[in-house]
């Protein structure tokens, strides 16, 4: 029971980063190319992203050795993991610019007005720049999702906390509109970080034969591990942290040495 609250946490919390992403595009196509295009980008990559679902989890479950699959699902979440945590450490200690939906929205807007209007109820360039932004930051969560629900044998699990961060995002965005920014993305980026990779390694090491001391509750004991360690290198890298500009740049000097 913990080991499946834990997975489907963790497929919560990426699902809602990389909706909250894919939103933020597709509220730009909106609003400079036309709601229906946009729309229609969006539902098509949904459709494409849960036909992949089906069509590579469901044979994974029922076709791949329990123990070959978890090592191979197991590596694939220690490399997002890691991947998520790494980028998380350098945002929380400096090293790295934050992710600003509020630019990335200006951005899109300002390249997809470039294109001019159509006059047309349907927009190529709209649909296509909602498909992609859905189906890219999609397919991360397709990745974690088939992961974590072919190994444990919790696919259906899996898809409705995706599923459900997912309405959650769209609601909150109908609500809130473009106040995206104020989402805690690299929060929830650094706790999706830590389960994903205290996940990876307990799969690797059950479908590598380690008996772990308590079975599925060693999993809680590798999050609190991570999560030390994540805190501790977040700590060190502050000590060296160069400074960062208010619109998120670092700030290079001539004389080889950081910023005040």
């Amino acid at each position: 029971m913990s080991a499946t609250v834990i997975l489907m946490l963790a497929v919560f919390g990426a699902c809602c980063v990389e909706a909250v992403e894919a939103l933020t595009i597709v509220l730009a196509a909106g609003t400079t190319r036309g709601w229906r295009s946009a729309l229609e980008g969006s539902a098509a990559a949904l459709v494409v992203l849960g036909v992949l679902v089906g069509a590579v989890g469901v044979p994974l479950i029922h076709y791949v050795p329990i123990d070959a699959l978890r090592v191979l699902v197991g590596a694939l979440l220690l490399v997002l993991g890691l991947s998520w945590l790494r980028k998380a450490i350098l945002r929380a200690s400096g090293h790295k610019a934050k992710h600003d939906e509020d630019a990335i929205y200006k951005e899109t807007a300002a390249s997809l007005a470039a294109h001019g209007s159509t006059g047309r109820r349907r927009d190529a360039a709209g649909f296509a720049v909602a498909f992609k932004g859905v189906f890219l930051e999609g397919m991360e969560v397709v990745l974690i999702v088939i992961s974590l629900g072919a190994s444990q044998h919790k696919l259906g699990d899996a898809a409705a906390a995706a599923g459900a961060a997912v309405v959650l995002v769209v609601t909150v965005g109908a609500l809130v509109a473009r106040q995206l920014s104020e989402v805690p993305e690299n929060t929830i980026k650094t706790l999706v970080g830590i389960m994903l990779t205290s996940f990876g390694l307990f799969w690797v090491g059950e479908g590598a034969g380690v008996h772990w001391p308590g079975s599925d509750l060693a999993i809680p004991v590798l999050i609190g591990v991570f999560a030390l360690v994540t805190a501790g290198a977040v700590a060190l890298l502050k000590t060296q942290s160069p400074a960062v500009a208010a619109g998120g740049l670092h700030v290079p000097r001539t004389d080889g040495q950081a910023a005040p």
